[in-house]
């Protein structure tokens, strides 16, 4: 047997309360705590790529704007860590400019290498804003080959 509900339209226009303080909640958390992943002009985080060959591990970042002898590149143990800084105004001298941007912030990034490698012997290129560094392998841990013999 069905029942009639009384409809009441400001009940339907309410959300639940749960749904309410997840909402709340997401909104707090995620816009208040969470960082800018990557902001390509102030502070925030490198982006990187890290590769390996059988020879070396390579890592390259793109570093626009900075000169290279404001690039710290330092390694701790197995962690690498990458910091820039970059200062950059552009002004018009006209009295009407209708646009004024200015650069500036720092960069930020610190990665674990893989153990293995020869940090000492590392190689460091700052070609066109992009940093490429090279680390070679320790003998012991590159790859060999076994031939393989049968009877």
């Amino acid at each position: 047997m069905a029942s009639i509900v009384r409809w009441e339209p400001i009940r339907d226009m309410v959300w639940p309360s749960a749904v309410r303080d997840a909402m709340d909640r997401m909104f707090e958390e995620g816009l208040m705590r969470a960082p800018v992943p990557f902001a390509p002009w102030g502070e925030g985080a490198l982006a990187l790529d890290m590769y390996e060959t059988d020879e070396n591990v390579v890592v390259k970042t793109a570093i626009p704007g900075v000169k290279a002898d404001e690039i710290d590149v330092s390694i701790t143990g197995d962690t690498l860590t990458i910091k820039a800084e970059t200062q950059e105004e552009q002004e018009v001298k006209r009295e009407s400019y209708l646009r004024r941007e200015r650069r500036f912030g720092s960069y930020c990034r610190s990665v674990t290498l893989p153990g293995g490698l020869e940090a000492d012997k590392a190689e460091a290129d700052y070609n066109d804003g992009i940093l490429t560094l090279t680390f070679p392998k320790a003998e012991e841990v590159k790859p060999k080959s076994i031939k393989i013999t049968s009877k």
